[in-house]
C-alpha cells in the first residue's frame, strides 16, 4: 500500500458508539453557508455567521485515540473559518466486522475512510456523489484535484471520495523511509562494526548473532504484522526479496509489462522457509499471528524486538516513541530502528515507491450525512494553499521560521518541542493524513517542500547527532540514499487500480486473502518436517483460484495506464 504515510504515538480508547448523523448545538440544523475557502490565498466573505456543528468521522486506517478536531490546535482554527468540528473515531478491532456492521444498518459517519473495506462500501452504496458538490462548492478541490478526475472517476462516472496521494507542484523525493524495508535495531548494527547487509541470509544471521551473544536479555529475535487488512507485512517481503516495489499482489515485469502473482511461488516458499527456521530457533514471534495492530506496536516500542519487515509509515507510531526518548537520552538511541534494503541475494532492490496515484483509498461523504454541503465547504477551506500550510507546517513564529530567501525550517528548539504530545495537541498527528490534501512529495506555491520532513533544511536539522553517526557509517547523507532510486512505472501502483465490488477481480483477491491467512501461520510454525507438506496442500488450493484471469486483467489495466501516460 501506498499511501501513504506518517503517524505518531498510539493511545487507543474503549470504542464507543458510532453517532451517524451531524449534530449541532442544541441538536438544531442550520441553513447550509458558504464556509471561507480561497483560490489564490483570498477568503471569500460569509453570507452570515457559521453556526457551529459537529459530523462524526470514522477512520479505518487510524491508529489514535477518539478525538474532537476542536481540542487541538489545528482543528480549533478550522472550526474558527467553518464552524465545523469533527468527532474521529479510529478502528479498533477488525475493519470487515466493524464496516460490515454499517452497512447491514444502513446507518454511517457523516465522513468516512473504509481504507481497505472501501470496496464493500461502495458497492453498498454508502459515498454520495461527489461531483456537483465539487463543482459548486469546491474551487480549492478543483485546483487539487483537477488533473486527476478522471482517475477518480467510477466505472458510472461519479466521483465518490478524495484520495490522498495527489501531487501539487513539484515531485519532491522524502529523504527518510516511509515505505517498506527491513528494519534492524541500531545497537545490533553497531556491534557488529556496521556490516553492510544486503541478502536476507545476512539479515537474518545477523539477528541471530547478536540474540545469541545476548541470550540472557529476553529478546525477540524478529516479529510480523498480520492484524486485520495489515496482514500485507508479512505477505509482501517476497515481491520486495524479488527487487519490485509495492505493486500490492502482483509483481509487474518492467519489459513485457505481464502482471503475475508471487503468493505462491518459490519466492514465497523460500521466505516462508525462512521464518520457518526462525520460528523452530526460537527467534521469531509466535504471538505475531494473534497481536492486533496496537500489541504489535507495543512491542516494537519496547526495546526488546531486534528486527521486523514493515513499512515506515505504518511503524511510525513505535518508532516516533523510540525517538522521542533517544532525544531526552542518547544512550536510547540503540533502540530506534534503522532501514536496510534487504533483497534475497543482494539484487538492486526497489523499495522506494516511483511517483504514483492512488485512486482506491480515500475519503467520502456518506448517505447518513445531515448535511454534505457543509462538509464540502469544510473540505475545500482544508484545501487552501494557507491552510495546507497550516496543517503541515503550523504557525510561524511556534513551528517553523521562514529565511531571507523565503526558505522554511524549524529552529533546534522548534524540532525538539516537536514531541508526539505536541504533534497530538497541536494537531500534527490528526491532520497528518487521512484528509484531502496535496499529495507527501508536493511542493507549496512559494517552491517550499509541502512536508517539512521533506524540506531540505528540516531534515537536516531534524538529525541527531546519532543519526548523523550512522548514517556516515554507511556513506549516506539521508536514509533514502541507503536505497536504489525507483524506476519510473507509470501504472503505479498496481495495487491501486480499482475493481468493483462482486467483480471477478475483486472476488479473487479475497479468496485468495483468505487462503494466504489461513495457510501463512501453518507453514511458519509448523516443525520444518513438515513444511513440505503443508506447502503442497497450500499451493493445491491457490490452484483452484482463477489465478490466470486475474493475472490477465491486472495486465490489462497496466497496459492501459502506461498508453494514457504517454
Amino acid at each position: 500500500m501506498n499511501k501513504k504515510w506518517l503517524v505518531s504515538a498510539i493511545s487507543v480508547l474503549t470504542l464507543t458508539s458510532l453517532v451517524a448523523s451531524a449534530c449541532s448545538d442544541g441538536n438544531s440544523k442550520s441553513e447550509p453557508t458558504k464556509a471561507p475557502a480561497s483560490t489564490n490565498g483570498e477568503a471569500k466573505e460569509t453570507e452570515k455567521p457559521l453556526d457551529k456543528v459537529t459530523f462524526t468521522y470514522f477512520n479505518g486506517a487510524g491508529a489514535a485515540k477518539d478525538i474532537n478536531t476542536n481540542e487541538t490546535t489545528i482543528g480549533k482554527l478550522l472550526e474558527d473559518q467553518t464552524g465545523v468540528n469533527f468527532k474521529i473515531e479510529n478502528l479498533v478491532g477488525d475493519l470487515n466486522t466493524k464496516i460490515g456492521t454499517m452497512i447491514a444498518s444502513n446507518k454511517y459517519p457523516d465522513v468516512m475512510i473504509p481504507d481497505a473495506a472501501i470496496d464493500e462500501v461502495l458497492g453498498a452504496g454508502a459515498f454520495i456523489d461527489l461531483t456537483d458538490l465539487i463543482e459548486e462548492h469546491g474551487p480549492n478541490i478543483k485546483r487539487v484535484y483537477g488533473p486527476y478526475f478522471n482517475q477518480m472517476k467510477a466505472e458510472d462516472g461519479k466521483i465518490y471520495f478524495l484520495p490522498f496521494s495527489n501531487v501539487v507542484g513539484e515531485y519532491v523525493p522524502d529523504p527518510n523511509i516511509n515505505q517498506g524495508a527491513f528494519w534492524v535495531q541500531r545497537r545490533v548494527l553497531k556491534e557488529a562494526g556496521y556490516p553492510q547487509i544486503k541478502t536476507l541470509d545476512e539479515y537474518f544471521n545477523l539477528l541471530r548473532d547478536y540474540a545469541s551473544k545476548h541470550s540472557a536479555e529476553d529478546l525477540t529475535g524478529f516479529v510480523s504484522l498480520t492484524h486485520d487488512w495489515r496482514f500485507f507485512a508479512t505477505s509482501n517481503p517476497p515481491m520486495h526479496l524479488q527487487g519490485y516495489p509495492n505493486d500490492g499482489e502482483v509483481i509487474v515485469d518492467m519489459n513485457t509489462f505481464e502482471a503475475k502473482t508471487y503468493s505462491a511461488t518459490d519466492a514465497t516458499k523460500r521466505w516462508l522457509s525462512e521464518l520457518n527456521k526462525l520460528n523452530a530457533e526460537g527467534l521469531f514471534d509466535k504471538a505475531s499471528f494473534v497481536d492486533n495492530y496496537d500489541q504489535y506496536l507495543a512491542k516494537l516500542s519496547s526495546g526488546k524486538v531486534l528486527g521486523f519487515f514493515d513499512y515506515g509509515w505504518q511503524i511510525g507510531n513505535a518508532q516516533n516513541v523510540l525517538k522521542d526518548a533517544a532525544k531526552a537520552d542518547p544512550a536510547k538511541d540503540d533502540f530506534v530502528y534503522f532501514p536496510l534494503p534487504v533483497t534475497f541475494d543482494g539484487e538492486k532492490d526497489q523499495y522506494l515507491d516511483p511517483p504514483g496515484f492512488v485512486k482506491n483509498r480515500g475519503m467520502g461523504i456518506t448517505v447518513s450525512a445531515k448535511d454534505p454541503v457543509r462538509i464540502i465547504q469544510y473540505l475545500d477551506n482544508l484545501l487552501t494553499e494557507e491552510n495546507q500550510t497550516l496543517k503541515s507546517w503550523g504557525i510561524q513564529g511556534e513551528t517553523y521560521e521562514v529565511d531571507a530567501n523565503g526558505r522554511y525550517y524549524r529552529t533546534a528548539e522548534q524540532i525538539k518541542k516537536i514531541d508526539e504530545p505536541f504533534r497530538e495537541k497541536f494537531g500534527f498527528k490528526y491532520y497528518d493524513w487521512n484528509w484531502p490534501q496535496y499529495g507527501t512529495n508536493s511542493t507549496l506555491a512559494n517552491g517550499n517542500a509541502y512536508a517539512p520532513g521533506l524540506q531540505p533544511e528540516v531534515f537536516q536539522m531534524s538529525l541527531t547527532e546519532e543519526d548523523k553517526t550512522i548514517l556516515e557509517k554507511y556513506g549516506a547523507k539521508t536514509y533514502a540514499d541507503m536505497f536504489a532510486a525507483p524506476d519510473n512505472r507509470p501504472w503505479f501502483p498496481a495495487w491501486g487500480i480499482p475493481k468493483e465490488q462482486g467483480s471477478a477481480p475483486q472476488m479473487y483477491e479475497t479468496k485468495k486473502t483468505e487462503l494466504v491467512k489461513k495457510y501463512f501461520p501453518k507453514l511458519v510454525l509448523a516443525k520444518p518436517a513438515e513444511f513440505e507438506a503443508i506447502w503442497s496442500e497450500y499451493q493445491g488450493e491457490f490452484g483452484k483460484l482463477d489465478t490466470a484471469d486475474y493475472e490477465a486483467f491486472i495486465t490489462a489495466e497496466v497496459k492501459k495506464l502506461i498508453e494514457a501516460a504517454k
